[in-house]
């Protein structure tokens, strides 16, 4: 098994632990997803 795949299932069971529901997760998720859209823009 490659690190990627063992970095990703960390980082999912990181996620879903600090989250008690899947509106949480939602929550939790779009907001990583704002996170790595505002790096992207000011690595522009």
């Amino acid at each position: 098994m490659s690190l990627l795949p063992k970095t990703l299932s960390v980082l999912a069971f990181l996620v879903l632990a600090a989250c008690n529901t899947v509106e949480g997760a939602g929550q939790d998720m779009t907001r990583a997803g704002v996170a790595i859209q505002q790096e992207s823009r000011a690595a522009r």
